[in-house]
C-alpha cells in the first residue's frame, strides 16, 4: 500500500532542530523523523507490530524499529529500541552510533536484536519508490522513496513547489490485511505532514 506525502513541514523542522542542536553536536536526519513517525504509529496500530510464529500471533511489547543499512556485501538492519520513547535528539544520537558499527563492521548482538518492525529508506540513492521484502517474523515492513520537490496543485488549483516522499508498506495478510495497512500509512503520513 503506497501514499504520497508533503514532506514540507517535516524538512522544516528538521532544519530548525539541527539549527537549535548544532552547537551540541547532534544533526537529525530526515530517517529519524521517519522512525519516530513510524513507531509513533505503531503505537495506534499494535496489530502490525506483530509477529507469525508458525501458528500463533505474537504481539509485542515493545516497539523495536529496525533500520535497513547497506553495508559491504549485503543489508543489516540495525534495532532503535523503544523508539516510540525516545526523543528525536536521542534517536538521532543512538542511530548515527548504530549505523557507524554497522557499517565500520563493528556490530554488536544486541545492535540487531529484538526488531518489531522494519523501515527500508531508499532516500539516499535517489529512488521514487519500491515495495521493501518483510523480515519474517515481523508481520510489516516500510519502505520510503526519495523526499525531492516536485510541481505540486495546491487548494487553490495553482501550480507550485512542494517536498513530496512515498511511502510503501508491505504486510503479512496472515496478521492483518489491506484495509488496517491503508489505515497505518494514513496515519504515518498525518504525523509526517504535521510533525510537531
Amino acid at each position: 500500500v503506497t501514499t504520497s506525502i508533503d514532506m514540507g513541514r517535516a524538512m522544516s523542522l528538521r532544519r530548525a532542530l539541527n539549527e537549535r542542536l548544532e552547537e551540541r553536536g547532534i544533526k537529525i536526519s530526515l530517517n529519524d523523523i521517519i522512525v519516530k513517525a513510524a513507531a509513533l504509529t505503531l503505537k495506534e496500530f499494535p496489530n502490525i507490530n506483530s509477529a507469525f510464529n508458525g501458528d500463533t500471533l505474537v504481539r509485542y511489547g515493545h516497539i523495536n524499529v529496525g533500520i535497513a543499512v547497506a553495508i559491504e556485501g549485503g543489508l543489516l538492519n540495525v534495532v532503535s529500541k523503544d523508539a516510540d520513547q525516545a526523543t528525536l535528539s536521542t534517536l538521532a544520537v543512538r542511530h548515527k552510533e548504530l549505523i557507524g558499527r554497522a557499517r565500520e563492521g563493528k556490530i554488536r548482538p544486541e545492535d540487531v536484536e529484538g526488531e518489531t518492525f522494519a523501515v527500508s529508506n531508499l532516500g539516499p540513492w535517489d529512488v521514487d519508490h519500491f515495495i521493501a521484502i518483510i523480515n519474517p517474523p515481523a508481520a510489516a515492513i516500510l519502505a520510503l522513496g526519495t523526499a525531492e520537490k516536485v510541481p505540486v496543485v495546491n487548494a487553490d488549483d495553482t501550480i507550485g513547489v512542494g517536498w513530496r516522499m512515498k511511502a510503501t508498506i508491505s504486510a503479512d495478510h496472515r496478521v492483518t490485511d489491506g484495509a488496517e495497512a491503508a489505515a497505518f500509512v494514513q496515519r504515518f503520513k498525518q504525523f509526517l505532514e504535521d510533525p510537531v
